[in-house]
């Protein structure tokens, strides 16, 4: 069995990421071998609150040209799985807390 820590690998900070708050729906970076049930059991173990869903997406690599050198190469950002997991009623994890002044 995997530690929560290997599962999820860290948040995902984006502006879309930080509207889904409203709707008590956070957004992770989690292990490309991961499924949602081991998703599930590491945001309970992890923040001690009640995950209601899981949904997951794998997100291809992005390529991108290297144009500092007089050979135009390519190579390519690694791929990436996402969990959106939503929370029960009531529950939150503060590390996506916004602080006021």
């Amino acid at each position: 069995m995997k530690s929560p820590r290997d599962v999820i690998i860290r948040p995902v900070v984006s502006e879309k990421s930080y509207a889904h708050l409203e709707q008590n729906t956070y957004t992770f970076l989690v292990a490309p071998d991961a499924n949602k049930t081991e998703i599930k059991e590491a945001v309970q173990t992890i923040w001690n609150v009640r995950v209601e869903r899981v949904n997951t997406m794998n997100r291809k690599g992005k390529v991108k040209r290297n144009t500092q050198r007089r050979t135009i190469s390519t190579g390519r950002r690694a791929d990436q799985k996402r969990a959106i997991v939503t929370l029960a009623e009531g529950d939150s994890i503060e590390i996506f807390e916004l602080k006021g002044p």
